[in-house]
């Protein structure tokens, strides 16, 4: 039989590097920067390795069905997790990368117990006060990331579908926001509602001319403003 030694180091092995500091290790990802409406939702896991959940991959790559069993067996076995979002408004004001990163340090800042090491699903970091790494892909190569991931997706989703029931004559149970032609046409034929995303194109388009903000055509660079915990730590 092989050594202990000799074994395939696991997903999170590869992706921390021999020199990290032991202790609680974070995953993080986002759900929601592509669409043309609603907030955009992060979440923060410290899974434990005592208690291993099976099936855990980029939530992309899952059914909804899988997603949420997997949702509730997150919330059950994980040492703890975070989930907050960044609003549309934040959106507008600030642009979808910033307000990402703002939510994304919301969801880390909410976790019950403090990570040693956070680690972030692409190739961009928020500000925080601890160690942190991005990887890339990273939602597919560590399982703290996959699990974030999937929290953030049916969070949203389920948001989406909330929203739905407030203003069915878009789909959003359907496209979850996404720029669908079906979307676009009911944009066309509605115009936007509360929850659209007045910074994002097609949006602003329907808008047009009067009702485009500033933040659509000024180049200035927007600031993060002081960090408020949204995140429901567990």
């Amino acid at each position: 039989m092989p050594s202990k030694k000799s074994l395939p180091p696991t997903r999170s092995e590869q992706a921390i590097l021999p020199w990290h500091p032991p202790g609680l290790v974070a995953g993080v990802d986002e759900a929601g920067r592509g669409p043309l409406a609603g907030p955009v939702v992060a979440a923060a896991v410290i899974l434990d390795e005592l208690n291993p959940i099976e099936g855990l991959n980029d939530s992309k790559k899952l059914t909804a069905a899988r997603r949420d069993m997997l949702y509730d067996q997150i919330r059950a076995k994980a040492l703890c997790c975070s989930i907050a979002e960044a609003s549309v408004e934040e959106i507008d004001r600030l642009n979808i990368l910033q307000a990402t990163m703002l939510a994304m340090r919301r969801a880390v800042m909410g976790l019950r117990l403090k990570p040693v090491l956070v680690l972030v699903d692409g190739n961009q970091l928020p500000v925080l006060n601890v160690q942190a790494e991005a990887i890339v892909k990273g939602d597919a190569l560590v399982q703290a990331i996959s699990a974030a991931s999937i929290l953030a997706k049916v969070t949203r989703d389920r948001w989406c579908e909330r929203l739905h029931e407030r203003f069915p004559q878009y789909g959003f149970d359907g496209h979850k926001g996404y720029g669908t032609a079906a979307h676009l046409a009911a944009l066309s034929e509605h115009g936007a509602c509360i929850e659209h995303r007045r910074s994002f194109a097609p949006v602003a388009r329907v808008l047009a001319p009067a009702a485009i903000p500033a933040c659509v055509v000024s180049p200035r660079r927007r600031s993060l403003p002081e960090p408020v915990a949204l995140g429901l730590g567990l």
